[in-house]
């Protein structure tokens, strides 16, 4: 067949023009930069704007370039020419890991016109190509890119978009030198400007602010607010979640006509999980408080009423719960969600759940549904009083689901922060998500030292870890044992995510508590100012979006100096201006005294009154207010003595020496060798002192294995078989195991637990230790690495405790053996 010169131009232009539609996912962002950018933000985007976002925008993509690179010792890359031009040349195999600075959400593109070698790609939110769970559509996140024309792209799911921090280039089979230009992640973004802010006089809890709405920002999708980046075959919204996430997203962006849109996404959808179904009632309550779209309200009056009739109906019968958080407390996620803790937690979200509605209900006029569900909340929290040692068995979540209903008394509220909130270790719940609420409950017992401290552990813990958004779970004490950026622990969530918008809840805390702007009827008709500097924070200023404008304040507890502004239709019914310990002498309203001791009528007509160190003003009207207080003498505030770090177990200690030959080291008070007669059958002598030693969620593993130093011998001193308990990996949510180990009273005794790679795959597993009575956290998570010989983890215990074993890195975690002696 012939073609005219005419028709094969066509033809190119068309393939082209073809090319050119499979790449381009979405349109080139049109936002401009609209200020300086802010170095306490993640948020690549954070000083551009969109014209006129609305909730039906589609999504627009932005291209970022890496801000460091790393590759390995003997790999064949030159480049010299990436930094000026983007341009990589390729004389050789090996790997090249890009950093991009922050997590986005996108993923991996560059160009070349040579390419003449094999060549994978990776991402990931950690510093090591990431891997999930089976059911994603690549739980490796490496795969050979898809070649449009000139330009190659990683597609490792139809969305394109993953979690990328971290992106790798790996030459396998080189060939000759060719070219890699312009390598770069594509990012995806939903057009969302900035119209809330928050700084402070600390910076970790500025950035902390801008992270949480980083966070939400990238999950923000066409259609609804997604729950996670990375790809794990879970990447939908969760309702429970959304309702934190876009708690945060209100006062980060006012998109409230797309969070009117998810709550309608999410209205008919509770994820089969109890407390989720709540959670969707108290996003409608959070959406109305803060847009007065009563209307709104109205439209789902049948649906929130049949959630908070459900729980009626369920409350103290212990309904199947299926989720409550992933802290082992509340039962590990899916693993034991309705156990007693969890119960008590849901039965007190109740309560709060039906007086907030109640609240709501009677601001906009219904006044049956609001003594109804008033009466609910006062009825029920009745029948826990009549139980004379009720608070006794709160634990940390349920004793913050109760202090949050808002109507304990003070001795009852006391008496929970003294049982549960003063452990430093053990008030830090595994899910940050969970944390919010942990941290309300500090805010509405007047904590705000304790609820700040809290913050740092766990947020400002996650982005000392390196992280630029916040993770599904985290513990403190990864930082020591990880490395900055490390891959972590993989658990009862299974494969951890590094972005998850259910942990931003932390940045709608520091708006309403920390800056203290806060609605008391919907749409901030009225509303109050009511900073908590705590004793740490001498300065806070920001501003919240509102349907009448934003409003904004800022207090400078040194200088005197605050600054509010109110717009027109709403009135804030409390204005605290924060003096701390200092004692005020007077007062000026843009520079005219309006206060001395008593308020000048003449001059300014509302009340002000000193209180608990606030100059309290009443009923500011719209405008612009400019105060300035003089103090008789500025006290500087005292440093705060923090809690300590208390972990019941601290000292551990690793062997790798003695392998196999445990006999006359180890196990002379019992042992339990796993599997090692043959798969489901141990060999053990139990001590007089152990009850039971039970594993749960574990996997089996026997083999022969003769002449193997590395496998434990019998109790004759032979090598009979290789045995082990291995972690279910890649199953969802079976990446982790635990050993539950009961013991006949309280003496201190010695345990060393086996750790075997017995295939030499790399394996890396993590170990967490609790009470197995009150299932608090008893030592620093430890890291088990290099034990492809045989490595021992040593440390004394007492009592009753519950091992948890996580995998990091490898096929799975593996251990083989459990010996009991004297502490040493």
């Amino acid at each position: 067949m012939f073609y005219s010169k005419l028709s094969i131009a066509f033809l190119f232009l068309m393939s082209g023009l073809l090319v050119q539609a499979q790449i381009v996912k979405y349109p080139p962002i049109v936002a401009k930069r609209s200020g300086p950018a802010n170095p306490l933000s993640p948020d690549p985007l954070v000083n551009y704007s969109w014209p006129d976002p609305k909730a039906d925008d589609d999504l627009q993509t932005y291209p970022l370039r890496p801000v460091s690179f790393k590759i390995d010792n003997d790999a064949g890359f030159d480049m010299s020419g990436f930094k000026k031009d983007n341009v990589i040349a390729v004389k050789g195999n090996g790997n090249i890991r890009f950093d991009f600075g922050q997590t986005n959400a996108g993923w991996l593109e560059f160009e070349s016109d040579d390419l003449a070698d094999s060549v994978t790609m990776s991402i990931s939110e950690y510093n090591e190509p990431a891997i999930v769970n089976n059911g994603a559509i690549h739980r490796f996140k490496t795969l050979a890119p898809v070649k449009y024309g000139h330009t190659y792209r990683l597609e490792l799911n139809p969305e394109l978009y993953e979690g990328v921090r971290f992106g790798w280039i790996h030459v396998l089979n080189h060939k000759k030198t060719w070219h890699i230009k312009n390598f770069r992640v594509q990012c995806q973004i939903k057009p969302t400007n900035y119209r809330g802010s928050f700084v402070c006089s600390d910076p970790e809890l500025t950035r902390i602010w801008y992270t949480g709405a980083y966070t939400v920002k990238l999950n923000i999708l066409k259609n609804y607010l997604g729950a996670i980046l990375i790809e794990r075959q879970d990447r939908f919204s969760w309702t429970g979640d959304a309702y934190v996430a876009q708690a945060a997203s209100m006062v980060a962006f006012g998109n409230y006509d797309f969070v009117k849109k998810n709550i309608n996404y999410t209205s008919t959808q509770d994820n089969g999980i109890a407390s989720y179904a709540l959670y969707w009632v108290l996003s409608l309550i959070d959406y109305v408080n803060y847009t007065g779209d009563i209307e709104f309200a109205k439209k789902y009056i049948a649906n929130a009423t049949g959630k908070l009739d459900r729980a009626y109906q369920n409350f103290g019968k212990s309904p199947r719960l299926e989720f409550y958080g992933w802290d082992e407390r509340l039962g590990a996620g899916f693993e034991n969600a309705n156990n007693p803790e969890s119960q008590r937690a849901y039965s007190m979200l109740s309560i709060r759940t039906w007086l907030e509605y109640g609240r709501l209900m009677k601001q906009i006029g219904d006044d049956d549904l609001a003594a109804k569900y008033t009466k609910y909340a006062n009825e029920k929290i009745a029948e826990e009083r009549s139980k004379t040692t009720w608070q006794d068995d709160f634990a940390l979540h349920s004793a913050a689901d109760a202090i949050n209903t808002g109507l304990l008394t003070s001795g009852e509220s006391a008496a929970f922060y003294n049982q549960n909130f003063t452990d430093r270790v053990n008030r830090i719940s595994y899910s940050p998500f969970n944390e919010y609420f942990i941290i309300g409950a500090l805010a509405k017992m007047q904590k705000y030292d304790d609820a700040i401290s809290a913050i740092r552990d766990c947020w400002g813990g996650q982005i000392k870890y390196g992280g630029t958004t916040f993770f599904e779970v985290y513990r403190p004490s990864w930082n020591a044992i990880l490395g900055k950026n490390g891959a972590p622990p993989n658990n009862q969530c299974t494969y951890t995510s590094l972005t998850h918008p259910w942990s931003a809840g932390v940045t709608k805390w520091l708006s309403e508590e920390v800056l203290g702007i806060k609605p008391l009827e919907p749409g901030f008709k009225i509303f109050e100012i009511v900073p908590h500097l705590a004793d740490t924070i001498t300065a806070v200023k920001g501003s919240t979006p509102t349907g009448h404008g934003i409003i904004s304040a800022g207090f400078d507890l040194k200088t005197g100096r605050s600054t509010i502004v109110i717009p027109t239709g709403t009135m804030a019914k409390l204005t605290a201006v924060p003096i701390g310990t200092n004692t005020a002498k007077a007062l000026y309203l843009n520079g005219k005294l309006i206060w001395n001791g008593k308020a000048i009528k003449s001059i300014f007509h509302n009340d002000i009154e000193v209180k608990d160190g606030y100059l309290n003003i009443a009923g500011l009207s719209a405008g612009k207010y400019q105060f300035k207080v003089v103090y008789t003498g500025y006290h500087k505030p005292k440093p705060v003595t923090g809690l300590p770090w208390h972990y019941v177990i601290n000292n551990f200690r690793q062997d790798s020496v003695t392998s196999g030959k445990w006999r006359g080291h180890y196990g002379n008070n019992g042992f339990v060798l796993l599997n090692q007669a043959e798969k489901g059958k141990n060999v053990q002598k139990m001590p007089s002192y152990i009850s039971s030693v039970n594993l749960k969620n574990e996997a089996n593993v026997h083999l022969d294995s003769p002449a193997d130093s590395r496998v434990l011998t019998d109790a004759t001193g032979a090598v009979t078989g290789f045995g082990a308990a291995i972690t279910q990996d890649p199953i969802p949510l079976l990446e982790t195991m635990t050993v539950d180990i009961q013991a006949n009273g309280n003496q201190q005794h010695q345990l060393a637990v086996y750790f075997l790679d017995w295939s030499s795959e790399a394996r890396r597993s993590a170990i967490e230790i609790y009470d197995a009575g009150t299932l608090k956290l008893l030592a620093p998570v430890q890291m088990v690495k290099n034990y492809q010989n045989g490595r021992y983890l040593i440390f004394n215990y007492t009592g009753s405790i519950r091992l948890r074993i996580d995998q990091v890195r490898g096929p799975n975690a593996a251990i083989s053996g459990l010996f009991f002696d004297d502490p040493k």
